[in-house]
């Protein structure tokens, strides 16, 4: 075992490692505390210094999944795609199988220049996590209690603030809701069969209110919807802690461009989209295999409670 690997591994240097994130998180919110002056007077500058500051805080994990584990990302998709990346505001979905998805997906943003304004609609939890939920409060991101009756104001009005942003964005948005497992899976397929909608092999059903509320909000801002399917190769069940522990990982990013959705907007072509959606990221799952989680949020089950 070399020197580096050897220190991956000690508890003190993960304790430095935390020591770091945290004081520093803490200077970029007391600092981004300070920022909000700026707002009756330039939001738009409010906006760029804000950006510029979450990316020094997110590039930190960044650096974890990239350099400290080696965890490789290899995204695949046409040339065309990748032309427009990081030139254009675009919502991007994913599937939510893994407990470093988040990760994965920032490594994307931060390689196309969009790491600081990536946005996310969150969960109203996240608001009072330190650091990491703070931050996102200065970006202004959505967060949600995943009650329509109770979000839908709120976040249709975050989402509509966003519509003068300066600074090309991705919206990343898990419209699946909550992590994939066999559990949450099954429940999910006798939602279907209740409702008599086709069965997924590989996914959860979308919830299709958040995606939808996004396409009328932003139509007009967002000029692409990209399709992601992330999966890790040889079945692996990647970590937070296996990548402090420098453990390596290799990672797939399947990338579909779908043109046109917010030029309309209309029901019928958002509910083709999501078909669409659901019978491409099966055959990409079958071909790079199924990877299962036992951690996630009991969310998919209580919903289904309230069905019956």
């Amino acid at each position: 075992m070399g020197l580096l690997a050897y220190l991956k591994t000690q508890f003190a240097v993960h304790l430095l490692i935390g020591f770091v994130f945290v004081v520093s998180g803490l200077a970029i919110n007391l600092i981004q505390l300070g920022t909000l002056a700026l707002w009756p007077v330039s939001k738009q500058l409010y906006r760029r210094i804000n950006c510029r500051l979450a990316y020094s805080l997110w590039s930190q994990l960044v650096m974890l999944l990239e350099w400290w584990s080696g965890t490789e990302c290899t995204l695949f998709t046409d040339q065309a795609t990748v032309d427009r990346f990081g030139k254009e505001h675009v919502v991007i979905i994913l599937n939510h199988n893994f407990e470093i998805d988040f990760l994965c997906g920032w490594t994307m943003c931060e390689r196309f220049g969009v790491l600081g304004s990536s946005k996310v609609l969150a969960k109203k939890e996240l608001l009072y996590v330190p650091l990491i939920g703070w931050t996102w409060y200065f970006l202004e991101i959505v967060f949600c209690k995943r009650k329509w009756e109770e979000d839908r104001d709120t976040v249709i009005e975050g989402l509509k603030r966003l519509s003068d942003y300066p600074e090309y964005m991705w919206f990343l948005l898990y419209c699946e809701g909550t992590r994939f497992t066999e559990t949450k899976h099954r429940v999910s397929m006798e939602v279907a069969a209740s409702k008599g909608l086709p069965p997924l092999k590989y996914h959860l059903l979308p919830r299709t209110k958040g995606f939808t509320t996004a396409v009328q909000c932003l139509r007009g801002t967002v000029a692409a919807v990209y399709d992601v399917t992330l999966n890790f190769r040889g079945n692996k069940n990647p970590s937070l802690l296996g990548i402090l522990y420098g453990k390596k990982y290799e990672a797939d990013m399947c990338v579909r461009f779908v043109l046109g959705v917010f030029a309309s907007g209309s029901p019928l072509l958002i509910l083709t989209f999501l078909g669409f959606v659901g019978a491409a990221s099966f055959g990409v799952r079958r071909l790079i295999g199924v990877t299962e989680i036992e951690k996630g949020s009991s969310y998919g089950n209580q919903e289904f409670k309230k069905k019956e």
